[in-house]
């Protein structure tokens, strides 16, 4: 689980992200961050749409992000923020798949 300091909470915070974020698309997520001089811990938010399918489907998605990048924490640049918009295929993939692909893009964009 994430904890407060570790989350974005305001939508002006994720509409700054996805519009300033450098992009990371992927099959079944897309992830955005923008690295900021700040500061302070590294911050994260998701985005699962009514596409990805019901209440329990999102959820359920949601929280298999959050569990990755609470483990992911540590090798995230300070001051970043992350978006992570969940594609509807996201809803049937593997936790382990899905986990090695948030992780590369996280690499790749907030290392």
């Amino acid at each position: 689980m994430l904890a407060r300091p570790h989350r974005l909470t305001r939508g002006s915070e994720y509409k700054a992200v996805v519009r300033r974020g450098r992009r990371c698309a992927a099959p079944h997520t897309v992830t955005y961050v923008v690295a900021s001089g700040e500061q302070r811990a590294a911050r994260f938010g998701f985005i699962v749409s009514r596409q990805v399918g019901t209440a329990v489907v999102r959820n359920t998605v949601r929280r298999r992000l959050k569990a990755i990048c609470a483990e992911s924490l540590p090798s995230v640049r300070e001051g970043s923020d992350v978006v992570i918009r969940a594609l509807p295929s996201a809803a049937t993939l593997d936790f382990a798949v899905l986990r090695e692909e948030v992780q590369q893009c996280l690499a790749r964009r907030a290392a």
